[in-house]
């Protein structure tokens, strides 16, 4: 190297680049240093400027612009003149090669800043004076410019006679010099006046303008990084804007975000995915229809996804990983070498710190080598920080590519895949493929990479210790490899425990959506205590795994932090046996590497881990991926029918649904049986076909294999204009999470008279006339702001709405009281749909007389078909008179009006309606209450251990390395002391410089110590380090514990709070909301929060220990730390804002990927029937590209913060080189005290980064300990205390007395109840009817105390219910709600869930409900009734809650709709059963079948909150204008 510079500059080998010469700067180091350099800076900066976009606009004419373009270009020209100049008149003195060099690259240098300003001239940036940075670069060549004048004035003016190339030369520097000031002046020139500027740029943006596009486009319409230039790109300058609205508190919504760049668009990887995937096939089977099978995953219209005739086969051929391999492979294995590089640049630094080392501790070597190493420290750090960050950045992004590709093919394969096939999975499983699954197959992106590297490095840093110890190494190796197996050990008993915590946590998840949404049923029955104990069951057994999680994380942390000590130890007596002589060189050189081979040997086995992991979700993925899709092709018939007249004909075919007992596609759809036979069956054009049977014979399975989602074997089914779908109405109506309007018009183009039609058709305008907003309010999840009456017939007008051929209607006048089904029928069934083909499955037979053909049917086959007049007499066994079946709303009006009215005070938008439903984004910082309440979880006595504990392992770390140091400082041979000590990295955090001192000639001539003291030292080394070791393993125990002891509090006290919170509460609260703080916000209380914690107060310990050593060792350290805390301050607190805010953004998209999903796979047969695939699909996209920008936003976020950092750590790298050799210099200071400083301040860019990252995550998971206090603390519970206390038999005698009952759902809302008053007698029967909204159902809720009364008494037995406590009163009272609700589980579970009667007892009850044979086929009483019930059918599930009353003892029974899903016949018998063993109680019924109550001894007729008829139904239906025999007269039209 010397010899190179010697050559060309014509120096001395010795001194090869003279800093001062004869009075001046030399020429050589100018030229080099401050000419060359600042050159090239000019030029890579410059360069980045070139790639600006172009202004689309006519350019104006800007004189500044134009002077500093032409003195660009000019001042390119002159170092060619000076060239010719010297290469004609060449000189001896002048060194002519250097010369050349530094007029070469000017020349170069100028020409790429005159390209660049043309391009910025051309661009946006042409409205202001462009970037400051270029003026800078540009203003660092004047000074080797006047440098140079002056040293050419010095040596060439002297002589008498001036030579030509001298005068050539000087004038060259002149004119370089006047252009510079030209162009000064061209900067200075203004170039837009105020006006012109402000309309380019918006209102908001008065920032200086950092990339492109920034002028006319407001944040949130941007797309990010397209267009940029390399310095912006490398720096994310495009962020800026982004980070400043942040710290404005102006990222309020998705939207604010910016545009995902065009590569990482959702639709264009979607599209590549898709082809490539088309591609993969085609060469499997090289065949050009494999193309066709295939397309069906991801093809633009549904009719593809059905139409093209495959077979299934090759879709099993493809497989996921070889399409993500084929369409991002290149790529992402391109990215390794990134990685690469980055890695070997991290050991260019220790390397140049040893040989900056011996430089300082050698008198002969000149200034100019240190100053040599000094750059090149400064160019690796550099270089290395740039690669990292770069690497790191386009991994993130390669992540979102392949999430996108994953997600987008699990919800193509979920619309497409057949009605059979799905019937192994349930909603959550499949759900559970787009979220967590998919999650750890985007992770593998990152453990891939880390798998190659970590051997790589590995193996480098074992070569340099065996450079320095020999093969002692393997002494210390051997241990650290012992280390591989215990990690391997740990790592499976991890995994063990994760997932048996798992399974613990989905049964806990499971029972608390059951318990969720059976709420209602849970307090009518109070079984909140046993529901409750079930649930603190299931978290008893989840803690146990997570407890023994945390402990085996314990033992990570102690042998991360305890083994470098041992193995440093082990390494050092094995050399010492082998004769060699312990000197402190090899102590702390070896210590040091020691710190790097723990690294990979510890992340070896969790990146295996993740690797594993990934692969059982690729399984999982492929084997859903594999299923069979629907193939309507082969389903449907396309030859032409046996009567042309048809609409639909299906001959000799046999249907079934899939073996597997776990159907969920729909739920909504009861399983009859699972098989279905029709022999005959043809449907003519236009014809009303009614559809009738028992409950459980088939008739929803019927209309399911006619949409296609049966599989079939047998002749196929001929449907006519099978394109176009069906109108569907499902029996249990599926409603979206939209509007009214949205769920009615369900993506088809707004026509105002269809759509008034239909409403009234449909019955609805009265409802939509109570609703705040009209048609525009929302409806909430699953439409639970809507009754049941409501939901039926928005989904039977969406039907409507959508004018199909064939209508599927499957019960929709159950839901309905007589006057509305009779609307139903006279308006829209035979009215607005009289053209149409129409199959009615329904109980209610009366309205079959019109029918054109009825089917009779039992178990699974039509046992008759004809027209009514033949069928109808074998099922009408009850009396002539139309029967109400459920009433029309039952928390009609008053009861929807609680939640809907909420938004009243807001103009009728659907966009105000929607935000009032969503939830509520906290802002700001997470508030210091939330820090208080996690602190009282864990415990201040605890809390104050743990800190204790914390700060005397760090307190031993930090003297264990002054011992070190105070080791060396007492060497004989201090001319050597700093050099070894600059290699004292013990901490193995810093792993980028932890391994100095490596290959350095100069350490090889140190003599070996005295053994004795060596003895000395290492033992009490080894004391303190045993010290440590204690204090390590104490806290990491502690530290265990604590947090295992928070979640325990944290999860009991929102569990007992939530099981108190009232009815209102869970109705105006969707039940996602509510389980997301048990699920994803517990997981986060219970593992990744005392993840991140623990991290984060390891680093402001460590930054603590750090600071002291540096201010007590080098003082002068100070000048660079008070400027770089006052950055790293301001840079902290601007991404702290932003980062928060992206982090909230990217939760708050992300649920709704996932409600969407599920809500899809509810309704996936209304979708399909409908043929609205294409549309869901999008809808999808839509969602999933919000949440990808909110998620790259916020990554892109974390490397704008890492490229900082690590620039801030570059400052400080070379700052310690200037330091060392200024201290070389002067002779300055104790170089053991200054070795440790040294190695300490080395880490503070990792420490400071690591410190605001954990920070930042710690405050983000702060946010689930504040969702989760704010409903342990906020939300509103039921009244607990007990007044009175009661007889065991109370109410003994059954009497119900109401007087002036005066009840408001909300204080701001109408009166449900309005001064009532009545009185029950003592074992009477009373029979309650009214309209929709006139308050029958909430004679149950005041009875049950479900909503509070605003004034007036209820006595049972002449006691105020309001006097005995909640538990008591509701479990002396009986109810069968309106909802047939079933928790999964056992039929004994369902019907005792306390345990509180006999076999016997329970066979009788079901036997008295005939549903002894459906219970024996399911296998007794012990048979599962699956997920809600879903083994059976609604009519069965209604059975089943009234044998759970028929159980009770209690004197009063409230009766809701108990029997409206059940035919005729089985009411009957119910009715008499119900009559028989509760001959001596009080029952009250909401009349659903007017003959139900005729025999009543009384009936109560309500009417807008008040009582307005109370006598016998004789003496009512006798009374003229009575509002009963109105209801008995619409009845019987």
């Amino acid at each position: 190297m010397e010899e190179i510079l010697a050559n060309l500059c014509g120096t001395s080998p010795i001194d090869p680049l003279p800093l001062w010469v004869h009075d001046n700067i030399g020429h050589c180091f100018n030229q080099l240093i401050l000419s060359i350099l600042p050159h090239i800076i000019l030029a890579v900066v410059s360069a980045c400027y070139i790639g600006t976009p172009r202004l689309e606009s006519h350019v104006i004419y800007r004189p500044g612009w134009k002077c500093r373009i032409a003195v660009s270009f000019v001042l390119a020209g002159l170092p060619i003149v000076d060239i010719i100049t010297t290469t004609i008149w060449r000189q001896k003195l002048d060194p002519l090669y250097l010369d050349l060099l530094s007029d070469g690259i000017a020349t170069l240098a100028w020409l790429t800043h005159g390209v660049a300003l043309l391009a910025l001239y051309k661009s946006p940036h042409s409205y202001r004076r462009g970037p400051t940075i270029l003026l800078i670069f540009v203003l660092l060549t004047i000074p080797s410019l006047i440098i140079t004048l002056g040293w050419r004035c010095q040596t060439q003016i002297s002589d008498q006679h001036l030579q030509p190339l001298t005068i050539a030369r000087l004038s060259i520097l002149s004119f370089q010099l006047a252009f510079l000031c030209f162009y000064a002046v061209g900067y200075l020139i203004p170039v837009a006046g105020r006006q012109e500027l402000c309309s380019i740029n918006d209102s908001w943006q008065r920032e200086p303008l950092i990339t492109t596009s920034e002028i006319s486009t407001p944040v949130w319409q941007r797309v990010a990084e397209d267009g940029e230039s390399w310095l912006s790109r490398f720096s994310y300058a495009w962020m800026n804007p982004l980070m400043k609205r942040g710290s404005q508190w102006m990222l309020n919504q998705p939207q604010d975000v910016y545009q995902l760049p065009r590569q990482l668009q959702t639709e264009r990887i979607r599209e590549h995915f898709r082809s490539c995937w088309q591609e993969k096939a085609a060469l499997i089977r090289g065949e050009e229809k494999t193309r066709l099978s295939t397309d069906k995953l991801f093809v633009h219209s549904e009719e593809d996804c059905s139409s093209p005739s495959h077979s299934h086969d090759t879709q099993k051929f493809v497989r996921l990983l070889s399409v993500l391999h084929r369409a991002f492979g290149l790529r992402y294995y391109s990215l390794g070498f990134l990685k690469m590089a980055g890695s070997l640049l991290g050991f260019s630094g220790p390397l140049l710190l040893n040989l900056l080392v011996s430089f300082m501790e050698s008198e002969q070597e000149p200034l100019s080598h240190g100053l040599m190493y000094a750059l090149g420290l400064f160019a690796g750090s550099f270089l290395g920080a740039i690669l990292r960050n770069q690497f790191n950045y386009e991994i993130s992004k390669m992540m979102l590519r392949v999430r996108t590709a994953v997600i987008s093919a699990i919800y193509r394969k979920a619309l497409c895949v057949s009605g059979s096939s799905l019937a192994g999975f349930t909603t959550g499983e499949i759900v559970n493929f787009m979220s967590t699954d998919t999650d750890r197959l985007v992770n593998f992106c990152l453990s891939f990479h880390e798998l190659w590297s970590l051997p790589f490095q590995l193996a480098i840093t074992l070569y340099l210790l065996y450079q320095q110890v020999g093969i002692a190494f393997l002494g210390g190796l051997a241990l650290a490899l012992l280390l591989v197996p215990i990690n391997k050990l740990i790592a499976n008993r991890v995994l063990a425990n994760n997932k048996e915590m798992l399974r613990h946590k989905d049964a806990r998840v499971k029972l608390m959506t059951e318990f969720l949404c059976g709420m209602r049923v849970i307090k009518f029955y109070a079984w909140e205590q046993h529901f409750g104990a079930r649930v603190n069951s299931c978290r008893a057994q989840e803690l146990k795994s997570l407890q023994a999680l945390k402990y085996l994380d314990a033992i990570c942390v102690y042998l991360w932090a305890a083994l470098p000590v041992v193995v440093s130890i082990v390494i050092f007596i094995t050399y010492v046996l082998l004769g060699h002589q312990l000197s402190a060189t090899k102590v702390f050189t070896a210590l040091a590497l020691v710190g790097m081979v723990i690294l990979p040997l510890n992340n070896f086995p969790w990146v295996l881990n993740g690797i594993l992991e990934a692969k059982v979700s690729l399984d999982r993925i492929q084997h859903f991926l594999d299923l069979a899709d629907q193939d309507l092709d082969a389903y449907y018939s396309k030859a032409n029918p046996s009567d042309p007249s048809s609409a639909l004909e299906m001959h000799h075919t046999m249907f079934s649904w899939s073996p597997a007992s776990k159907e969920n596609t729909e739920p909504h759809i009861p399983r009859g049986g699972s098989r279905l036979f029709i022999q005959d069956m043809v449907v003519p054009k236009g014809a009303l076909v009614g559809v009738i049977g028992k409950v459980g014979c088939g008739k929803s399975s019927l209309l399911a294999a006619i949409t296609g989602e049966l599989r079939s074997q047998g002749q196929q089914v001929y449907i006519w204009d099978l394109d176009k779908g069906f109108g569907l109405a499902t029996q249990e109506p599926w409603i979206q999470f939209t509007s009214i309007r949205e769920n009615i018009l369900f993506g088809k183009e707004y026509d105002d008279t269809l759509y008034q039609e239909v409403i009234k058709a449909c019955a609805l305008s009265d409802d939509l006339n109570i609703l705040p907003a009209g048609d525009q309010t929302m409806v909430g999840e699953s439409g639970v702001t809507l009754s049941g009456g409501q939901k039926a017939r928005v989904a039977l007008a969406r039907a409507v709405y959508q004018e199909k051929e064939i209508y599927l209607l499957d019960d929709p006048l159950a839901a309905v009281d007589a006057d509305v089904a009779n609307h139903l029928m006279q308006q829209c069934i035979m009215g607005i749909l009289r053209h149409k083909t129409r199959i009615l499955c329904t109980h209610r037979t009366e309205f079959l007389e019109r029918a054109d053909i009825l089917l009779l049917m039992d178990d699974g086959r039509i046992l008759k078909q004809g027209t009514p007049m033949e069928i109808l007499p074998l099922v009408q066994s009850a009396p002539n008179l139309r029967k109400m079946d459920k009433r029309k709303d039952k928390i009609p009006a008053e009861y929807s009006q609680e939640e809907d009215l909420e938004p009243e005070e807001e103009e009728p938008n659907p966009v105000n309606n929607l935000l009032k439903q969503e939830e509520e984004k906290k802002e700001g910082a997470v508030a210091f209450q939330v820090y208080k309440a996690y602190w009282l979880a864990v415990g201040s006595c605890l809390t104050l251990s743990i800190l204790l504990s914390l700060l005397l392992m760090q307190a031993s770390r930090n003297v264990s390395d002054w011992w070190l140091s105070n080791w060396i400082s007492n060497l004989p041979h201090t001319e050597n002391a700093s050099a070894s000590n600059l290699s004292i990295l013990t901490n193995s955090q810093l792993l980028l410089f932890s391994h100095g001192g490596l290959v350095s000639p100069v350490l090889a001539s140190l003599s070996p110590n005295g053994t004795s003291d060596v003895n000395f030292y290492l033992t009490v080394y080894g004391s303190i380090a045993g010290a440590n070791s204690i204090f390590t393993i104490l806290r990491a125990f502690l530290f265990a514990y604590g947090t295992i002891h928070a979640a325990t509090v944290i999860h009991n006290r929102l569990l007992s709070r939530v099981m108190k919170a009232t009815v209102t509460f869970f109705d105006t609260t969707p039940t996602g909301r509510i389980l997301n703080r048990f699920s994803s916000d517990l997981y986060c209380v219970d593992d990744t929060l005392p993840f991140i914690l623990n991290i984060f107060l390891a680093n402001i310990f460590g930054l603590l220990g750090m600071l002291v050593m540096i201010t007590y060792g080098l003082p002068w350290i100070g000048i660079v730390l008070l400027p770089l805390a006052a950055i790293y301050y301001s840079i902290q607190r601007y991404y702290r804002c932003t980062s928060r805010e992206l982090k909230r953004l990217s939760s708050l998209t992300l649920s709704p990927i996932y409600t969407h999903f599920s809500e899809t796979l509810t309704g996936i047969s209304t979708i399909r029937a409908t043929r609205a695939m294409s549309r869901f699909e999008r809808e999808n996209q839509l969602r999933l590209e919000l949440n990808q920008r909110c998620c790259f936003a916020s990554n892109t976020a974390m490397q704008w913060l890492d490229i900082r950092l690590q620039m801030i750590g570059v400052a400080v790298v070379t700052a310690i080189a200037g330091i060392a050799i200024i201290q070389h210099q002067k002779k300055l200071g104790n170089p053991g005290l200054v070795g440790l400083s040294l190695s300490y301040a080395l880490s503070v860019t990792n420490l400071l980064s690591g410190l605001i990252t954990s920070f930042t995550m710690t405050e983000t998971m702060m946010v689930s300990v504040e969702r989760a206090e704010e409903y342990a603390t906020e939300i509103p519970i039921e009244p607990q205390e007990e007044l009175l206390q009661v007889a065991p038999d109370w109410p003994s005698q059954g009497q119900v007395e109401f007087q002036q009952v005066v009840l408001a759902y909300r204080s701001d809302l109408p009166n449900a109840l309005d001064g009532v008053t009545f009185t029950i007698y003592p074992g009477e029967k009373v029979g309650i009817v009214g309209r929709t909204g006139s308050g029958k159902s909430t004679l149950f809720l005041a009875l049950f105390r479900m909503v509070e009364l605003k004034a007036g008494h209820i006595l049972l037995d002449n006691t105020d219910s309001r006097s005995v406590g909640l538990k008591e009163l509701r479990s002396r009272l009986a109810i069968i709600p309106q909802d047939p609700f079933l928790f999964s589980g056992t039929i004994r579970e369902n019907l005792d869930p306390l345990g509180r009667h006999t076999d016997a007892d329970l066979h009788q009850v079901l036997e008295q409900c005939h549903l002894q044979k459906v219970t024996a086929e399911m296998g007794g009483l012990d048979g599962e009734v699956g997920e809600r019930g879903k083994s059976l059918s609604v009519g069965q599930r209604q059975l089943v809650c009234l044998a759970r009353a028929l159980l009770t003892q209690a004197k009063i029974l409230c009766l809701d709709e108990a029997t409206a899903s059940v035919d005729q016949k089985t009411d009957r018998l119910l009715q008499l059963t119900i009559r028989q063993r509760f001959a001596d109680k009080t029952v009250l019924t909401i009349a659903h079948r007017l003959n139900t109550i005729l025999d009543s001894d009384r009936v109560l007729v309500m009417h807008a909150g008040k009582v307005a008829e109370l006598d016998s139904p004789a003496a009512l239906s006798q009374k003229r204008d009575s509002l009963f025999q109105h209801l008995l007269h619409s009845g019987q039209q």
